[in-house]
């Protein structure tokens, strides 16, 4: 595989922002100019049509998802804020006539996705097995706050999943005891790394799990050397640079396109499922313009998983057995169980299947494993 090609590496090391995807749909657009101007918190006004302020976020009051909606569970819109004081926005569901404290689990991913893609899925389907759910957007990213727009963090998106337990912690209807998360592609990294932090979330899901510390840093299957790393950086930084001159931040770009004939297998599932009525969103990232260029440099300088050793909670890793991304579970998983607490790990290996089949293939995703793991862990 040649590595400088652009349509893995669309913004020197800005490849790990670009290949950590989600699942959506809608009609494929132009990327948007400027995106990464444009912000939640600053559109105050009256709400429009379809529209719901919140403080001060404006949330679309439409179901806009890539999934139909099911008519077994209770859906709204909710916000809460993170330590870092910026205000995120979730989708809330809820088992219809569900009585007492339920279960709960907060939902996030794919990296450059957003709620209304993967994570809204997974999150409609576990409410629809009993559990009380929200599947939000990070920070900086769709419909939650923070400025500037699409950035990418390794501590406060660690920050985000646990700004979601407290959000559910204090509902009157969750059992703050019986609190769990999911986390998909680039934020099942993330949701890992939540766990090691936060004693609150008593079991952890991560599917088609990417580190993106780990691909920043290394590429991907760890082909980058030091010299690479270097170079990253130094462009990076010429780039911080430039956008501090232009007062305005480069987007790195979304999912290729148009698609090369010559792009690897996986490029061309991302674009199947990102750039198509399959997974096509305008608020994803990954379906347009991008993150924030500059973001990679975070990433690169911080081990995701240091401590993934010393989580006592109980943590399932899914993965497809072809998928490009399968060694980052495995790679987890060995760092879950070269502890004392290996015994509540597992890792699942889907038959047959590529990373992004568990984005939104509901006939492969293995919710029943997923339903009865959560139920045992949470009691």
């Amino acid at each position: 595989m040649k590595r400088k090609k652009l349509w893995l590496i669309p913004a020197v090391l800005a490849l790990a922002l670009l290949c950590a995807c989600g699942a959506t749909q809608n009609a494929p657009s132009e990327p948007e100019e400027n995106a990464e101007e444009l912000s939640a918190e600053t559109v105050n006004a009256d709400s429009q049509e379809g529209e719901i302020v919140m403080d001060g976020l404006t949330l679309t009051n439409e179901w806009d998802k890539v999934f139909p909606q099911s008519d077994k569970v209770n859906h709204r819109k909710v916000t809460f804020h993170n330590r870092y004081g910026i205000t995120l926005a979730a989708d809330l569901y809820e088992p219809k006539d569900a009585q007492g404290k339920l279960p709960a689990i907060a939902v996030s991913g794919p990296f450059g996705a957003v709620k209304e893609q993967s994570s809204g899925l997974y999150a409609q389907i576990m409410a629809e097995r009993g559990f009380l759910t929200i599947a939000f957007d990070p920070s900086y990213t769709g419909e939650s706050g923070g400025e500037p727009r699409y950035v990418a963090s390794p501590d406060i998106n660690t920050e985000d999943f646990c700004a979601a337990v407290d959000f559910l912690s204090v509902q009157d209807n969750v059992d703050p005891e019986k609190i769990g998360i999911i986390g998909i592609c680039g934020w099942g990294g993330m949701a890992v790394n939540a766990a090691a932090i936060d004693t609150r979330i008593k079991a952890t899901v991560a599917s088609t799990m990417y580190d993106m510390s780990r691909i920043a840093a290394n590429g991907y299957f760890d082909a980058n050397t030091e010299d690479d790393r270097y170079n990253a950086r130094v462009a990076l930084n010429a780039q911080r640079t430039e956008d501090y001159k232009n007062g305005t931040y480069q987007l790195a770009g979304g999912v290729v396109d148009p698609l090369p004939d010559d792009a690897p297998y996986f490029v061309k599932d991302y674009y199947a499922d990102y750039k198509t009525e399959r997974g096509y969103h305008p608020r994803s990232l990954n379906s347009n313009g991008g993150w924030n260029t500059t973001s990679s440099l975070s990433l690169m300088n911080m081990p995701l998983l240091a401590y993934a050793s010393e989580i006592r909670s109980p943590v399932l890793l899914i993965h497809g057995e072809k998928a490009h991304s399968r060694y980052f579970s495995e790679t987890a998983y060995e760092k879950l169980t070269s502890g004392a607490y290996a015994d509540n790990k597992e890792l699942m290996i889907i038959p047959d299947a590529v990373h992004t089949d568990l984005y939104d293939r509901t006939d492969i995703i293995p919710f029943d494993k997923i339903e009865t793991f959560f139920k045992d862990a949470l009691g």
